[in-house]
């Protein structure tokens, strides 16, 4: 009698775990990878979208170097699913160190660049951002749909 009222809440204990943990993980999200990637993605700006240069920069889309060594990311070309795209000039990004791309003006520095556009280019309801090497293969990719915060966690 044991066996039987013992196998009905250990499976259900197994299946309300495995559940939890699926549902952890973002939908969009793949296995992380190392080497180069996409990170976080901030594709709606907190507060309203009133297309000024301060929330245009709170657009933003980190690129990761998960690797040993620090990259040139020279031609390298971050795009939209409207084709809007952000093409690297010379920059440099440092082992395990993080560039994030923010859409509208600014000066480029150390840890972030700027598009130097005048409107958005993620849209909140989804959109897919794609990495693409300057050879032009894909290095990576992530998508959404609306979600609750306007912010992703590609991996």
């Amino acid at each position: 009698m044991r066996i039987r009222t013992a196998a009905p809440i250990a499976l259900a204990a197994a299946t309300a775990l495995a559940g939890s943990l699926l549902a952890t993980a973002p939908a969009s999200a793949a296995a992380h990878q190392g080497g180069l990637h996409l990170g976080k993605i901030q594709y709606d700006s907190p507060g309203k979208d009133t297309r000024s240069n301060k929330s245009l920069n709170a657009e933003w889309v980190d690129i990761h170097n998960n690797g040993k060594k620090k990259l040139q990311l020279k031609g390298y070309k971050l795009k939209d699913n409207t084709g809007y795209t952000y093409t690297f000039g010379s920059y440099t990004v440092g082992a395990g160190k993080t560039v994030k791309v923010r859409t509208g003006k600014g000066k480029n520095a150390s840890g972030s660049v700027y598009w130097n556009r005048g409107s958005y280019v993620w849209n909140n309801t989804g959109d897919k951002a794609r990495l693409i090497k300057p050879n032009g293969k894909l290095q990576d990719s992530c998508s959404w749909k609306k979600a609750g915060k306007g912010v992703t966690t590609c991996h």
